[in-house]
C-alpha cells in the first residue's frame, strides 16, 4: 500500500475539523445554499483500509500490569477483570473490546475483526501486517461482507437527525458504524463488583430498591458484600448501568477520534454524527432481532390500569440481539438467546477466560507479552465460586424480573457514526474566509 499523508501528527490535531461538505452533495434551505457541480466520488480502498486501521486495527500485546493477586493493602487485587491481552489503536476496557466496526459504501457493507475474532495462531501475522502500514492487504484480510450494497435507515426523522438528512450515508461516502455490545463488558464489571475485594451491593431503584438478587450475600446474612449503607457500597441499578455504558462509549469516541485524525492526515473531509436509533441500523445489517414488550422495560408494570398503559401492553419493541453470518457467529452476547440461560451464560465467560487449555490465561507467549508468560499466567487465580455465584444470582434477577440483559437496552448499541468523504471546496471557498479554510485548499 502507498498512501501519501500531508500531516504530522500535531498538525492533525489542530486542523482536524468536521467538513461536512463532500463532493455531489446539495445543502438547501438557509443562507449556505449550494450544490455541488462535481459528481459524487468514493474512497479508494486504500483509503478506506488506512481509516479502518486507525479506528480499530491490532497492535500487539498490553502489558497488563496489575496487582493479581491481593497484597498488603486491604481489599486490593482483582487484576483479573482483565479478558484478554491484545491491544488494538484505540484503549479498551479490560482488554475486552466492546467495540465493532462496521464499514459501508456503495459496494456493500462489512463487518471489520476485533482481536476475539481470530484464532490465537493468527494473531501474530496480523499485528505484523499493522506495524508494516499494509493497511490494504489487512483491511481485505479482517473484514466480512454482510451485505451487498450501502446499508442505511430510512431517510428520514427520527431515523437521521432533520439537519443530517442533505449530508449523512450519502452516494460516494465511506460511512464508519461503531456497534457497543455490552454483555461482556457488564459481566466484566458485575465480577469486579461483588467479588471479595470491592463487595459491592446492587439494589433495583425500579422495584422497592430490593436487592438485585443479591441479599443471600449480603454481610447481615453472613455474606461479604456490603449491605449497610454506612458502608458507602450499595449502588442502584440505574447508575451501574449508566456507568456501564460510558465505558464502550469511551472506546467508541477515540475510535471517531481516531478516525478524525486519520481523514485530516489523508486530506479527506468528514464528520461524526448521532446514530443511536434503538434498532433500524441492525436491522438493516442484518442482526438477529428480538422484541420486548413494554411492560418488561424500565417503568413499565404487569398491573396494567389506564386506557394508555392497556394501549401500551400491546406494543413491541425490537432489539437487535447478536449477528450471523454464513453460520459464524460476529457478535454473540453473553445472555438468551445464545444461551439456554443467563446461569450458562455467566459459566461461558468464566470458561472462555479461565480453562486449562483454551482461556485466555492460558496459553503462554501465545497469549501474552510476558517473559515468563506461563509462570506469571499459572500464579494468576480464577474467580472464586462465591464470586461466580452472585453473578449468576444478580443475572438471573434481571432475566427473571425483566426478561433481558441488561435491563435499559439490547445487547448491542449505536451511538455515534462517521463519515469520510471527498471535500467540495467551492462550497468552503464560497461562504468562508480565507483564513478559516486554509487548510482546505491544501487539500487535494
Amino acid at each position: 500500500m502507498s498512501l501519501s499523508t500531508n500531516d504530522s501528527l500535531l498538525s492533525a490535531i489542530l486542523n482536524r475539523r468536521s467538513r461536512r461538505f463532500g463532493r455531489g452533495m446539495h445543502l438547501q434551505g438557509g443562507p449556505l445554499e449550494f450544490k455541488s457541480e462535481q459528481n459524487a466520488r468514493p474512497l479508494s480502498i486504500d483509503e478506506e483500509a488506512a481509516l479502518a486501521f486507525s479506528a480499530s486495527g491490532i497492535t500487539g500485546f498490553v502489558s497488563g500490569e496489575l496487582p493479581y493477586r491481593p497484597g498488603p493493602q486491604p481489599e486490593s487485587g482483582g487484576g483479573h477483570m482483565m479478558t484478554r491481552f491484545w491491544g488494538r489503536t484505540i484503549p479498551s476496557a479490560d482488554g475486552l473490546h466492546t467495540v465493532s466496526l462496521f464499514v459501508t459504501n456503495d459496494e456493500g457493507c462489512w463487518y471489520v475483526k476485533r482481536p476475539q475474532d481470530f484464532a490465537v495462531g493468527d494473531l501474530p501475522e496480523i499485528i505484523q501486517l499493522g506495524r508494516q502500514k499494509q493497511w490494504t492487504e489487512l483491511y481485505k484480510e479482517t473484514r466480512v461482507k454482510i451485505a451487498q450494497k450501502r446499508v442505511d435507515v430510512p431517510r428520514a426523522v427520527p431515523f437521521h437527525p432533520s439537519f443530517n438528512l442533505w449530508d449523512c450515508n450519502a452516494a460516494g461516502t465511506t460511512l464508519f458504524l461503531p456497534v457497543n455490545e455490552v454483555t461482556e463488558i457488564y459481566l466484566t464489571v458485575l465480577f469486579a463488583s461483588l467479588n471479595e475485594h470491592a463487595a459491592c451491593l446492587f439494589i433495583d431503584d425500579r422495584n422497592g430498591l430490593v436487592p438485585a438478587g443479591l441479599a443471600p450475600f449480603g454481610k447481615r446474612y453472613g455474606g461479604w458484600l456490603h449491605d449497610d449503607p454506612a458502608d458507602g457500597r450499595i449502588m442502584t441499578l440505574t447508575d451501574l448501568e449508566s456507568w456501564l455504558f460510558e465505558l464502550p462509549a469511551i472506546e467508541q469516541g477515540a475510535m471517531v477520534q481516531n478516525l478524525g485524525l486519520m481523514t485530516q492526515a489523508l486530506g479527506l473531509g468528514g464528520f461524526p454524527h448521532y446514530a443511536a436509533h434503538p434498532y433500524k441500523w441492525f436491522e438493516a445489517m442484518g442482526f438477529r432481532m428480538g422484541q420486548v414488550p413494554l411492560p418488561q422495560f424500565p417503568g413499565g408494570t404487569d398491573s396494567v390500569k389506564s386506557p394508555d398503559q392497556q394501549r401500551a401492553a400491546g406494543i413491541l419493541v425490537d432489539v437487535g440481539l447478536g449477528l450471523e453470518v454464513d453460520g459464524q457467529s460476529l457478535i454473540k452476547p453473553y445472555c438468551p438467546p445464545y444461551y439456554a440461560s443467563m446461569r450458562e451464560a455467566v459459566l461461558a465467560f468464566v470458561d472462555y477466560k479461565f480453562h486449562q487449555q483454551t482461556g485466555t490465561y492460558h496459553g503462554g507467549e501465545r497469549t501474552s507479552g510476558w517473559r515468563d508468560a506461563e509462570k506469571v499466567q499459572s500464579e494468576i487465580p480464577g474467580y472464586s465460586q462465591q464470586n461466580i455465584e452472585a453473578v449468576i444470582a444478580y443475572c438471573e434477577y434481571l432475566w427473571e424480573t425483566y426478561g433481558r440483559f441488561p435491563l435499559t437496552s439490547g445487547p448491542v448499541r449505536t451511538i455515534m457514526a462517521y463519515q469520510a468523504h471527498y471535500v467540495e471546496k467551492d462550497f468552503y471557498r464560497s461562504f468562508y474566509r480565507p483564513e478559516v479554510i486554509e487548510d482546505v485548499e491544501e487539500k487535494r
